[in-house]
């Protein structure tokens, strides 16, 4: 059973850190909140995805500029219709398929039963992981950067870039220790802010390249130069687009978002069809937006900026934008425009912070591969501000140097995604949606594969990060073998029957059965040899208790016991993937029904004691009987009340 949330730890400290556990109230709601207390029009939604997708236009045109130099238009174009036609597809089916805000990766749990798919998710999670962390260093990164080179910045300022980045990652921490409910009030404005401020500073640009139109011929002539003819510049652009994937950030971020969009009166559970048209609508209009920001904003970065200017040192590095908007408009605009990256940027972070926070608790523990406590929100907070601090300190705040490993994280999530709607189309015998989203996998996978190899730093960002969670999920799952794992116990109303009945004599046994051919000489013979073996009386009455066999991988379950009667047997049955713990959790919800200490009777399991253990922590079964006096050993402390189990 889980932890009730009313108990008190001991010491102040601790009760602190782990009060109520897994957040209820929506405090720390962002777009992940455990209890979502109200919900928003569709596009307030999209400026809380956006101060992740769409933030990146503060370093997003330097890097593209950096990567693909004066091929940084064409190659933008390809990235456009990649997230047009691509991404956007492919996660407005991941919204009509996963609506709770669960994502891709709860859709290849689903497509990826037992323990090949808690193996890949785990995998998932660790380049989310990489994701989600580096989105937050980067992102901090990049605000000290246009913090530093605002001409108003005191001298101090430079030469401290680290420190700085510290900083900011140690105020999100406290936000979030803090609470985190009034999230989609603050992007929305932040988010309007910044996208009006990047507005003006497109569009004066664009007027400057057209009255200055020798820019564009002068860019023309060096391409020609560089690159011979235009069907080599596109074959180059296709070659050097996965260089500017980070331009792709944002789509994951924007399904988890869905449970805070307002749905339609009609809405049910099973089909809110309201808040998936709204979750549509979000990621279109988000992706429209980007890309027209994306398109121009590389036009014109590539134009009036010197490609010197781009390089580390350069006054273009990692904000190319802000350079503009400083050059045409003045150093006045310039610092309000830095103001609003500062703090779209840092709040970029925070979006990222959320989505840890969802999604570590929600498959962990349920895995039984995390401690309770990761289901506390401030452990967590403190856990990842921690790993924050050390990878800015590895890559020593470098916006560039970090790009990589971000660019990795979102080209593997999205990937997974393309893969997991190619799956969900192939299960409902949808050729053609089949057909079209195994192109877009494809397009992915090269896109991935480019990167890593263009970038390896971020694949090794994500073994670390998937090694520690795998080490971590192991230990812990050994660690919490014996614990009690249902979340909840139902026994029918059959069942209720035979245990009262029997508890009115001040006695149950309960004899357990791993079901074979389910022949009435099965029972007869059990019945036979477990009384004499066991030497239960021939007056006394018996129950016997199976457990049928389900996903093993599954460590949390919500379990029903159902009663039915065989060949004139009472017979009390459960689906589990875990026959030893599932037993005692059913005896301990027995015992608290009637108020009866139940007793259980077993037969000795055939086979070495250690392969039957070790098949035990992979398929739930082997050493039944002392795994199950253990479990209950450890639940109940006082002997007198615990269920009795006997072996013969």
């Amino acid at each position: 059973m889980v932890a009730d949330p009313d108990d008190k730890p001991h010491g102040r400290v601790r009760q602190w850190l782990l009060q109520g556990l897994v957040d209820q109230s929506g405090r720390y709601q962002g777009s992940y909140g455990v209890k979502v207390e109200k919900t928003h029009s569709w596009w307030r939604v999209m400026c809380l995805t956006g101060v992740d997708y769409f933030s990146t236009l503060g370093y997003q045109p330097a890097i593209a500029a950096l990567a693909a130099g004066l091929l940084s238009p064409f190659a933008t174009i390809v990235l456009l219709l990649l997230t047009l036609f691509g991404a956007l597809p492919v996660y407005r089916r991941v919204a009509r398929e996963s609506f709770k805000g669960e994502g891709s990766i709860a859709m290849l749990e689903r497509l990826l039963p037992w323990w090949g798919g808690k193996l890949f998710v785990l995998v998932l999670l660790g380049f989310a992981a990489t994701d989600f962390m580096i989105t937050i260093t980067l992102s901090a990164a990049d605000a000290s950067a246009h913090a530093i080179e605002n001409p108003f910045a005191p001298s101090w300022f430079h030469g401290n870039e680290v420190i700085i980045t510290l900083v900011l990652v140690a105020l999100l921490g406290a936000v979030f220790i803090r609470g985190f409910k009034e999230a989609i009030g603050i992007a929305t404005v932040l988010v309007a802010v910044y996208l009006v401020l990047n507005f003006v500073v497109v569009l004066v640009s664009i007027i400057h390249v057209f009255e200055n139109t020798v820019v564009i011929t002068n860019w023309w002539e060096a391409l020609n130069a560089q690159h011979g003819n235009p069907l080599v510049m596109v074959g180059i652009a296709l070659i050097v687009f996965p260089k500017l994937a980070l331009g792709l950030s944002g789509f994951e971020t924007g399904v988890a978002v869905m449970p805070q969009i307002t749905g339609s009166p009609g809405d049910t559970p099973e089909n809110p069809a309201g808040r998936i048209r709204g979750t549509w609508r979000l990621l279109t209009t988000a992706a429209l937006i980007m890309s027209t920001f994306l398109i121009t904003s590389s036009f014109v970065t590539t134009l009036l900026i010197p490609q010197a200017e781009f390089q580390p040192g350069g006054e273009a590095n990692g904000r190319a934008l802000a350079f503009l908007a400083h050059e045409y408009l003045g150093s006045a605009f310039g610092t309000v425009y830095d103001i609003s990256t500062i703090a779209i940027l840092w709040f970029a972070g925070a979006s990222a912070m959320a989505g840890l926070l969802n999604l570590v608790p929600r498959y962990l523990p349920r895995y039984g591969m995390a401690p309770q406590w990761v289901r506390a929100v401030r452990p967590l907070v403190l856990v990842f501000t921690g790993i924050a601090f050390i990878i800015t300190l590895a890559f020593k705040a470098n916006v560039d140097a970090q790009g990589g490993a971000y660019a990795t994280g979102v080209l593997v999530l999205i990937t997974s995604a393309s893969v997991a709607v190619t799956l969900s189309a192939r299960r409902q015998r949808q050729r053609k949606r089949t057909v079209g989203f195994g192109i877009v996998s494809l397009v992915f996978l090269y896109t991935t594969v480019a990167n890593v190899f263009e970038r390896p730093d971020g694949v090794r960002i994500a073994a670390l990060f998937i090694l520690a969670i795998l080490v971590v999920s192991l230990v812990s799952r050994v660690q919490r073998s014996f614990q009690l794992r249902a979340t909840s116990v139902t026994l029918d109303g059959t069942a209720l029957e035979f245990l009262r009945a029997d508890a009115e004599r001040k006695v149950i046994h309960l004899i357990a059965n791993e079901p074979d051919d389910g022949s009435a000489l099965e029972y007869r013979i059990k019945n036979k040899e477990e009384r004499h073996d066991s030497h239960i009386p021939t007056s006394a009455k018996i129950i016997f208790i199976e457990v049928c066999p389900a996903d093993s991988s599954n460590f949390e379950e919500d379990l029903v016991v159902r009663g039915v009667t065989k060949h004139g047997y009472r017979v009390l049955e459960v689906r589990s993937g875990n026959v030893p713990n599932t037993l005692a959790v059913v005896l301990l919800t027995i015992r608290d029904e009637t108020g009866v200490v139940p007793e259980i009777y077993f037969e000795w399991t055939e086979g070495n004691p250690v392969s039957n253990m070790l098949r035990f922590l992979i398929t739930g079964g082997g050493e039944v009987a002392p795994v199950t006096r253990e479990v209950l050993r450890e639940a109940e402390k006082n002997v007198k009340l615990r269920p009795a189990v006997h072996v013969s």
